[in-house]
C-alpha cells in the first residue's frame, strides 16, 4: 500500500491512533507476534508428539537389548513412569503417559523398524568391505534348527561384530542345506560371497567334512577362503580326553550329584542339611556334556559343599563316600583345572578382541595351569 493511502486508511478508520508515535505501533507488533496461535499450537503439539514418538523408540531399544517381552513396556515401563512422575515431580502424568506409545504392537512395530535400518545398513557395508563370518547351528527345545551367522569386519579403523543373520533350517542341517542358506541371504542382499575371508565353524562334520561339509561347499565358490575352527570348541574337545584316574574321579561326582539331586526326597534334605551346616550354597549342580561351561560350574559347586556331601552319603552310599574322599585331591585339581579354562574361555569371547590378546590370554593361563599342575603332583 502507498504510504499516502495508508495514512488515510489510519486517519479514517483508526481516528484514536493517528497521533501515536512509532515506538507505539512496534510495542502493537509486539504484543501480536507473542499472542497465541493455531499453528503455534499445532507445532507444539507437533513436537510434543515427536518427543513422545522418541522416547517411544529409545524405551523400544531398551527392550530389544534386555530381551525382555514387549508386553512389558505396557505393563511394567509406563506405570513406572507414572509413578515417579507423580510421586517425585508432583505433576499430572496422564498427558506424557499418553504422548508415549508402548503398546505390545507398537513396540514390536518399532523394534521391526530398527532391526531392518541397522540391517540394511550393515548389508550395505559388507557389499563393498571384506568380513570373517561364524556360522552355528542350534536346536531349539521345539525341535526346530537354527541357524545363527555372525560377521567380523572393519569400520572406522575398529574391529566391528554383527549378528548378520538367523535362518531356520527348515528339513535337514547337513553342510550343503546350511551353504545353501547362507548362498540365498548373500544373494537376496546383493553381498557377494567372494567378500568372505575366512570362516569359522565349530567341529561338527556337518561343518567341516571334507566332501559334504560346509566348509568345502564354500571352498568351492572361494578357493582362497581361510577356514578356523573355534578355539573353545577345540579346548572343550580336549578337556574331554582325562586320565583314566581323573575320569573315574569325575564319574564319581557325577554320581554323588545324580544321587541327591534326582531324588526329590535327597534333594530337599540335602538342601536341609546344607543350611544346617551354614554352608554358602544349599544345592548342587547337574552336570552336562553340552554346555562347556558344566564341570566348571558343577565340581565348583561340589567342592565347596565336599563336607556336607560326604556327611549326607555316610548312610546313603558308603561305597560311594568311601571313592569321593579317596578322589578328593583329584576333585579339587580338576575344579581349579576347569574353572581356569572357564574364565579363559569366557575371556576369549567379545568385540575388541584381537590375535595378541587372544594369545596373552592364553600364555596366562598355561601358566596357571602348569602351577595348577605341580601342586596336584606335590599333593
Amino acid at each position: 500500500m502507498m504510504p499516502s493511502r495508508l495514512q488515510d486508511h489510519l486517519n479514517k478508520m483508526h481516528p484514536d491512533k493517528k497521533d501515536k508515535n512509532v515506538a507505539y505501533f512496534q510495542d502493537l507488533e509486539k504484543k501480536h507476534n507473542v499472542q497465541p496461535s493455531v499453528s503455534k499450537h499445532f507445532s507444539m503439539a507437533a513436537k510434543l508428539d515427536d518427543d513422545g514418538r522418541r522416547a517411544s523408540y529409545n524405551i523400544s531399544l531398551l527392550i530389544a537389548q534386555t530381551g525382555k517381552p514387549d508386553t512389558i513396556g505396557e505393563t511394567l515401563i509406563l506405570p513406572a513412569i507414572k509413578e515417579v512422575i507423580t510421586t517425585v515431580l508432583h505433576k499430572p502424568a496422564a498427558d506424557i503417559i499418553r504422548k508415549i506409545p508402548l503398546s505390545n504392537s507398537s513396540v514390536q512395530r518399532r523394534i521391526d523398524e530398527m532391526a531392518e535400518k541397522i540391517e540394511k545398513s550393515l548389508c550395505n557395508h559388507l557389499k563393498t568391505s571384506k568380513f570373517s563370518i561364524q556360522l552355528d547351528q542350534s536346536t531349539l527345545p521345539t525341535n526346530e534348527a537354527l541357524l545363527l551367522s555372525y560377521v567380523r569386519f572393519i569400520k572406522d579403523e575398529k574391529i566391528c561384530q554383527e549378528l548378520l543373520f538367523a535362518r531356520n533350517l527348515e528339513t535337514d542341517t547337513k553342510g550343503e542345506t546350511v551353504f545353501k542358506t547362507l548362498e540365498k541371504f548373500c544373494d537376496e542382499k546383493g553381498i557377494p560371497l567372494k567378500n568372505i575371508i575366512s570362516a569359522a565353524t565349530d567341529g561338527a562334520p556337518a561343518m567341516t567334512g571334507c566332501q559334504k561339509g560346509f566348509i568345502s561347499y564354500l571352498k568351492n565358490k572361494i578357493p582362497d577362503v581361510l577356514a578356523v575352527h573355534c578355539v573353545i570348541h577345540r579346548q572343550h574337545l580336549v578337556a574331554r580326553n582325562l586320565s583314566e584316574r581323573l575320569f573315574q574321579s569325575l564319574q564319581h561326582v557325577i554320581r554323588a550329584v545324580n544321587k541327591i539331586r534326582n531324588n526329590s526326597l535327597n534333594d530337599r534334605l540335602f538342601n536341609q542339611l546344607c543350611v544346617d551346616n551354614d554352608e554358602d550354597f544349599n544345592r548342587l549342580i547337574f552336570h552336562t556334556e553340552v554346555r562347556w561351561l558344566s564341570k566348571g560350574n558343577c565340581l565348583t559347586r561340589f567342592y565347596n559343599l565336599f563336607d556336607s556331601v560326604i556327611e549326607f552319603l555316610e548312610n546313603k552310599d558308603t561305597e560311594l563316600r568311601e571313592n569321593l574322599i579317596t578322589s578328593k585331591n583329584d576333585i579339587a585339581y580338576l575344579t581349579d583345572l576347569y574353572t581356569l579354562l572357564n574364565d579363559m574361555n569366557l575371556q576369549l569371547q567379545g568385540d575388541e578382541l584381537n590375535l595378541i590378546k587372544t594369545k596373552n590370554v592364553r600364555r596366562c593361563f598355561r601358566s596357571q595351569a602348569a602351577l595348577t599342575q605341580e601342586e596336584y603332583r606335590q599333593t
